[in-house]
């Protein structure tokens, strides 16, 4: 008998992000999107009145009240739905507050649709050998079984030559000036251009930044890169989905 698909409720404001997990979830094998919204308050309703959601992809930054409050409020409802922390901040203590409320995972942006649908499949076994041992009395293995599974979704999902430091500096950089150049970063980097070009793309794979011609100057027209990923970019933003503002954060 075949299991019925995790049903996934994305909470996300920044339109390219959302993009990027609702396709994500939408094209896993044994997962399906229950909702969208950038709502926090919203999703809140939602899920405490609703037993149709399974996992939420909650963004910790909202624009009306904060994921860790969302994540608050759930479990003072006794509600124990799995919750992965989708959030650009860094910050250990919040981390170590998101473990204490229970999430299963915590996904740090900017992140590529590659790193999304790593972390599905790794909650789909966590979850497929946590359901394997509900109802009965556990051994000693399928302890073991289930705290592999879990461990097995805090593996860095960064690729191979990119570093989290040096992309924290390219997104500030890039961020601050709306558009710069694999010169310009490499500058920024110290490094060579097409280590600089490395991050830049892996930007633009992630939804957060845009690959453009610049012309004007002789020769061939240099490729740039422009933000994309929130309004205080003089990029204009993308469509949200689902009639959500243009937002990011």
């Amino acid at each position: 008998m075949t299991s019925a698909p995790t049903r996934v409720l994305v909470v996300e404001d920044e339109a390219a992000a959302a993009r990027v997990l609702m396709d994500e979830v939408g094209a896993a094998a044994g997962f399906v999107v229950a909702g969208h919204t950038c709502s926090g308050a919203t999703a809140l309703r939602r899920v405490v009145s609703d037993d149709e959601v399974d996992l939420v992809l909650l963004d910790i930054q909202l624009p009306d009240i904060s994921g860790m409050d969302v994540l608050r409020r759930l479990r003072a409802a006794g509600c124990d739905v799995d919750v992965m922390a989708v959030t650009v901040l860094r910050d250990p203590s919040m981390l170590q507050a998101a473990m204490a409320l229970g999430v299963v995972h915590y996904l740090l942006k900017p992140f590529t649709a590659a790193t999304v649908r790593q972390k599905l499949e790794q909650y789909r076994a966590f979850h497929a050998r946590r359901r394997a041992v509900a109802g009965h009395a556990i051994v000693q293995h399928e302890i073991d079984d289930v705290f592999t599974a879990l461990r097995a979704m805090a593996v860095d999902s960064l690729p191979k030559g990119v570093g989290p430091e040096s992309l924290h500096a390219v997104v500030t950089q890039l961020r601050r000036s709306g558009a710069m150049s694999a010169t310009q970063a490499a500058e920024v980097l110290g490094t060579s251009r097409v280590t600089a070009r490395r991050y830049l793309e892996y930007l633009t794979e992630s939804g957060l930044a845009e690959r453009r011609s610049r012309y004007g100057g002789a020769g061939r027209p240099e490729v740039e890169y422009r933000w994309s990923g929130d309004d205080s970019s003089p990029v204009p933003p993308t469509s949200a989905p689902d009639g959500c503002p243009d937002s990011s954060t």
